[in-house]
């Protein structure tokens, strides 16, 4: 459990810093906090907050206990696919709910949405890659490797 919080911590802050940093740099004003504080009373810090404890605790439980047995393939990709389940999400009853309209067309349309797909694919892959528990090795016969 404290690996999968500290891995969506984690993609939860890398998230936030392309929030704040790179969609600028796309021309998107992305303020995720400032969204959902307008929904908790207009309190910006209060959006961060909700922003974090979704990204580092529930998604992270969700991912590790409901989600991820049920993928295949590597962490990383078990990770950003549920980062692609959690972008649909947004996109479709999250925005729309905080006046962003569906897919962002309130909120800079295409490129918005774009630009949230990548946060959320860079999130998932740190999620699933940080959050998975390492497989242990052992040398097999004849120095071959055995996972358990």
């Amino acid at each position: 459990m404290t690996r999968l919080m500290a891995a969506g911590f984690a993609g939860t802050l890398v998230m936030t810093a392309m929030m704040y940093f790179v969609a600028p740099m796309m021309g998107v004003e992305m303020d995720i906090a400032a969204m959902l504080g307008s929904m908790l009373g207009g309190s910006w810090a209060m959006g961060l907050a909700m922003h974090f404890m979704n990204g580092s605790v529930v998604f992270p439980l969700a991912f590790g206990y409901v989600v991820s047995a049920r993928l295949t393939g590597p962490a990383a990709v078990r990770g950003m696919l549920f980062g692609v389940a959690l972008w649909l999400v947004a996109q479709t009853m999250v925005m729309p709910m905080m006046g962003a309209g569906l897919f962002s067309a309130n909120a800079g349309g295409m490129v918005a949405v774009v630009a949230s797909l990548m946060g959320h694919l860079v999130y998932g892959g740190i999620l699933g890659q940080m959050g998975s528990a390492p497989s242990s090795v052992h040398a097999g016969v004849n120095g071959g490797v055995v996972r358990a």
